[in-house]
């Protein structure tokens, strides 16, 4: 997507479970049309920052802002601009492909035409044309899930947000999903946000967050942060990156 801005931007984000910080002071911006790795360790913060990105619950401090907009501020403007597919699978197990779908659409306000042209699309770009008739119960797991980055993508968002989504999958589900992702954003000029904590997923040309113990700690190209590191790739860098952290013990609530 063209434009001067950024499609996200976090400010001085401050977040906290009673006297435990989970994230404390989080600053970055992601530019449009590209694709990015939250990448840090369970217990990082990851998850507590997407729910407040999506407005499950308000930040403590702080301001963040999607393609412009104030998500506390403006909360209709900046979450209708957002696609979402959280770490816990949501689809209807006994509802077919083409229902999850459509009843999605419903919820943004679609006409059933219009629905129904939308989920062909987003379904052919995820390689499941073939399966709208299917229950959901009979998918794989990557199938569940490329099923779910469908049914984010039908309202036409400028912004996908997606929660560890190749969290229990094998390492073949793992790489279609982000050569999905990877393509998407190629093609289509759509923005990425996703969040790991698995080294191997990350490429060099990623733009990559690391996150932890609720601080962020490096942002840029991954090949950028190893170069800053002087480590061998990226697994190597960020091990230096969270051994030389002395913030305070992370958050362990998801």
């Amino acid at each position: 997507m063209k434009g001067a801005g950024p499609a996200l931007s976090i400010e001085h984000v401050t977040h906290a479970y009673g006297k435990r910080i989970a994230l404390d002071d989080v600053g970055f911006s992601i530019p449009r049309g590209s694709c990015t790795a939250l990448l840090g360790l369970n217990g990082a913060g990851k998850t507590t920052l997407f729910s407040l990105i999506t407005r499950l619950f308000a930040a403590h401090k702080g301001r963040i802002c999607v393609f412009g907009f104030d998500v506390s501020r403006y909360p209709g403007e900046a979450l209708r601009r957002l696609g979402v597919v959280f770490q816990a699978r949501t689809l209807d197990l006994d509802l077919t492909v083409a229902q999850n779908l459509r009843y999605h659409a419903a919820l943004h306000g679609l006409r059933s035409a219009e629905a129904r042209l939308r989920a062909v699309e987003a379904l052919s770009r995820m390689d499941l044309g073939g399966r709208t008739a299917e229950k959901a119960r009979n998918l794989s797991g990557g199938q569940m899930r490329r099923v779910e980055i469908a049914r984010a993508l039908l309202h036409s968002p400028e912004l996908l947000v997606l929660d560890e989504p190749t969290v229990g999958l094998d390492i073949n589900a793992r790489a279609s999903i982000l050569r999905h992702l990877r393509d998407l954003v190629a093609t289509t000029g759509l923005t990425v946000l996703w969040s790991t904590h698995l080294l191997d997923e990350i490429m060099p040309t990623d733009d990559v967050i690391v996150l932890h113990r609720g601080r962020v700690l490096a942002t840029g190209s991954a090949d950028a942060i190893v170069a800053a590191q002087s480590a061998k790739d990226i697994a190597g860098a960020f091990a230096q990156l969270i051994g030389a952290d002395t913030s305070a013990s992370p958050d362990t609530r998801p």
